[in-house]
């Protein structure tokens, strides 16, 4: 009895302290809800005006979590109104809507909704009421939806998305509401949107000078006063620094205050060691935290030096970095932070440190991976001022937005780390083309004139073209919001009757191409610093080799000549590339023989969707990328691994599956070792080293079936050895997982590689086999892909055809824990299956 008894008091006791574990729970519900607002969407692919309104039956409309790109589901074709040039996919008009609930305890809070990114042309109703509009598809947004929330009861959110007028971009845009949303809820007194501002100051090993500055917002009808008390922390969690401060801020006003703390001994964000605090502010009013906001720290020093480049932290740093489009390849423009990842790792392994976001604000989640990841980021504003360059794209609403668009990109961007530098354009046509009067404010365009004038901006002044005043506004209002980085932008125009350079307003002048000038720079530009903000455009298809290699093929003639090939593919031997580029080791000789050169981003890290230079249809997408769309390093990866890693390289390329009789051009990217000797079935064909400033060795072999082993040597000692077998008929697939565990949260990806492999598991270089995918448990198929730009197969398919040996299966946790089993079968060969786990 007494058993029982305890027993029953124990159990009491439990639920008792469960209760009370709960209390404390509840009592602690932060002071700014912040949630993901992405599930559970309906969706429909066509224009109905009256969905706008609360009573609308959107019963029959598909359900779906956000992101979403409605244009990747699709075929591709040509006669979409994009053109192959913004990707063969189509656009049109999207509607979305939402129906939730808002807590009544929430009345006489804030409730806002922020969109990360729609495109484009977006415009927002909430129970009926429309919100706003938003041309620009890349940039963040708000809106306040407080006073027509009914609490307690259901809203709807209805959103428009009109991508309908084609062609609007040079790329792959995607449609939809493709970046994330969230809900936010505050106290009518909190910090603003976007309300912190953090710098550092006289940076050193032994401390540094932290500046925060706050924006607190008092949407009350009253005054109110509080305490700010802001506490760094280290990447532990332990505290290094607090300061608390006392505000009064006016009804219906903004204030501003700055807080300074100094940190001692700080660990330095660098590229190699990108080491992050965090900073939590805390709004108290009568001992109640009533908002809480954390802002991303990162402590560095840096300079851009007329001789000497770019210096981290004291020391001379190479930017060796790639422009990135914002397509995640078989994922379309739809954001998942997982393959943001695995694109960034990728690079990283390859020595990559620097990336341009080419030529759009980036969604958040890139910067917050390069903070982590250590990558010098060249953050970019717009593609295009006044001047269009497609028929539909931003120019037509760059008059009316691109204040507002670029102040709003400054002050989302700024605590990063990982941004060095603001590019205002790129490319933009304005270099040369006058522009007429009546497009600039003119009073707007008198104030600039004078301001220029009085800084003595140029000699010229009174000769300024409306362009270079237009540049001047541009990054006047960069470095109003963000003092502490330079900016720049991207020309293709190296001369100085250039009008982005004749303003005097960049910091650091930007170059794109014209590598035949780049040694010239100083005596063409005295006293300036420089970077090659975009470089190379050379063109390969991975797995594809022409030859002879030592000839370089230039596709197309001139830029504005069409070109035609055979099967629209292009060399993978760093041979070919566009007549206004370089191949990638000309380039890399130039910019690391210059040290006055910051350092460069190559066009591009990825194959990108859309501008399938130097072809158009049947390709749907480029050629550019060290790394293909699926993922895959091509050949050259290896070079700049060689160059820009510490790790120990030997690269051997091509493939050893061959037509009797054919003689076979082999190279080799090598490093830490002086020679690479080759042997075809165990016979010498020589040793070859680098002479120069050459990245490469390479012999002419006759091809023979067999083996092809090259041995780097290092004093006559063995480095590495790599060997390359020619591979019989296909067996069966293989299936290789970058990662069998996921996360149970419904956007966790693993990326699954797919080989045919003949009777001795060697993979097949040249197998084609159409490959079909099933799938059971927690997941499901996100994408297939193969890397072939001229696939007109839909990327998100259950299906794809081997691509030079290679194709990929994304497959996507479903938000449930339990296990994923992936299975792979193909007509002729022996299917396989891979199990992941979902956690």
């Amino acid at each position: 009895m007494k058993k029982h008894v305890i027993l029953y008091l124990l159990s009491l006791l439990s639920v008792l302290l469960a209760l009370q574990s709960c209390d404390k729970n509840s009592a602690k519900e932060p002071a700014r809800k912040i949630s993901l607002f992405n599930s559970e969407w309906k969706f429909i692919l066509r224009d109905d005006p009256s969905a706008s309104t609360e009573s609308f039956n959107d019963s029959s409309w598909r359900v779906l979590n956000l992101p979403h790109d409605w244009s990747i589901e699709a075929d591709f074709s040509e006669n979409n109104p994009a053109t192959p040039g913004g990707g063969a996919l189509p656009g049109g008009i999207g509607w979305y809507r939402k129906t939730f609930t808002v807590d009544t305890a929430d009345k006489g809070k804030q409730t806002f909704i922020d969109f990360d990114g729609v495109y484009w042309n977006s415009s927002v109703w909430i129970n009926g009421n429309l919100l706003g509009e938003r041309p620009s598809g890349y940039i963040s947004f708000r809106y306040d939806l407080t006073p027509y929330l009914k609490y307690g009861q259901e809203n709807t959110i209805a959103v428009r998305v009109d991508n309908s007028k084609q062609p609007n971009s040079r790329w792959y845009s995607g449609s939809g509401i493709y970046r994330n949303v969230r809900l936010v809820t505050v106290d009518p007194l909190h910090i603003a949107h976007w309300g912190t501002y953090v710098t550092t100051e006289n940076v050193s090993a032994e401390s540094a000078e932290v500046n925060l500055r706050l924006t607190l917002e008092n949407n009350s009808k009253e005054m109110r006063s509080a305490e700010l008390i802001s506490v760094i922390t280290d990447a532990g969690g332990k505290v290094k620094a607090e300061i608390n401060s006392k505000v009064t801020v006016s009804k219906e006003e903004k204030m501003e205050t700055v807080q300074v703390m100094k940190l001692e001994k700080p660990m330095l964000w660098s590229d190699t060691r990108p080491y992050m605090y965090n900073i939590t502010t805390q709004v108290i009013e009568e001992g109640k935290v009533i908002d809480e906001y954390d802002t991303p720290l990162g402590v560095r020093s840096f300079e851009f030096d007329r001789a000497k480049g770019f210096i981290l932290n004291g020391e001379p740093v190479k930017i060796k970095g790639v422009c990135q489009h914002h397509d995640l390849g078989c994922l379309g423009a739809a954001v998942n932070e997982r393959a943001l990842e695995r694109q960034l790792q990728i690079l990283k392994d390859m020595g990559c440190n620097g990336i341009r976001t080419a030529h759009n604000p980036p969604a958040p989640e890139l910067l917050d991976l390069c903070d982590r990841m250590g990558f010098i980021v060249q953050n970019e504003a717009f593609d295009m001022w006044h001047k269009r360059k497609s028929q539909e794209d931003y120019s037509q609403f760059f008059a009316e937005w691109h204040e507002r668009d670029l102040t709003d990109f400054i002050l989302r961007d700024r605590n990063h780390p990982s941004i060095f530098m603001w590019s205002i354009g790129n490319e933009v046509l304005e270099q040369w083309v006058h522009m007429d009067v009546d497009t600039l404010d003119l009073q707007q365009a008198n104030i600039l004139f004078n301001f220029a004038k009085s800084m003595n901006k140029n000699e010229h002044s009174d000769d300024l073209h409306a362009n270079a005043l237009l540049t001047i506004k541009l990054a006047d209002m960069v470095k109003e919001l963000d003092p502490t980085r330079p900016v720049t932008s991207g020309n293709q125009e190296p001369r100085p009757y250039n009008n982005l350079f004749k303003s005097g307003a960049m910091d650091i002048y930007g170059f794109n191409y014209n590598d035949d000038l780049w040694g010239k720079l100083p005596e063409m530009y005295p006293g300036q610093k420089y970077i090659i903000t975009e470089s190379t455009s050379a063109l390969m298809t991975r797995g594809h080799y022409e030859m002879p290699s030592d000839h370089v093929f230039i596709r197309p003639e001139r830029w504005d000549l069409p070109y035609e090939n055979p099967g629209n593919q292009c060399s993978a031997y760093d041979n070919s590339r566009t007549p206004w580029g370089t191949t990638h080791e000309r380039t890399w000789q130039l910019v690391k023989k210059y040290g006055f050169l910051s350092g460069m981003y190559v066009w591009t890290g990825f194959d990108y969707l859309g501008e399938p230079t130097p072809y158009w249809w049947p390709s749907r997408s480029s050629y550019f990328g060290i790394i293909d769309l699926a993922g895959f390093p091509k050949d050259v990866y290896y070079m700049y691994q060689s160059e820009w890693s510490d790790k120990t390289v030997l690269h051997l390329f091509p493939h050893w599956n061959w037509e009797a009789g054919q003689t076979v051009d082999v190279w080799a990217y090598y490093n830490q070792a002086d020679e690479v000797e080759l042997y075809l079935n165990g016979k010498s064909l020589g040793k070859r080293s680098r002479k120069g400033d050459e990245m490469k060795v390479w012999w002419r072999v006759p091809y023979q079936a067999g083996t092809l082993k090259a041995v780097s040597r290092k004093g006559g000692k063995e480095v590495l050895t790599r060997e390359i077998k020619t591979a019989g008929s296909p067996v069966e697939l293989r299936l290789t997982a970058d990662r069998q565990t996921l996360t149970a949260d419904g956007t966790d990806l693993s990326f699954i590689t797919v080989e045919a492999v003949d009777a001795d598991g060697y993979p097949v270089p040249v197998a084609d086999n159409m490959v079909n995918f099933s799938i059971e448990g927690s997941g499901f198929i996100a994408g297939t892909d193969n890397g072939d730009p001229t696939n007109h197969h839909s990327l998100k398919k259950p299906s794809r055809s081997l691509f030079n040996g290679k194709a990929l299966v994304v497959v996507q946790s479903d938000g449930k824990k339990g296990d994923i089993s992936l299975t792979a079968t193909a007509t002729g060969l022996k299917s396989t299956t891979i199990n992941i786990k979902c956690k």
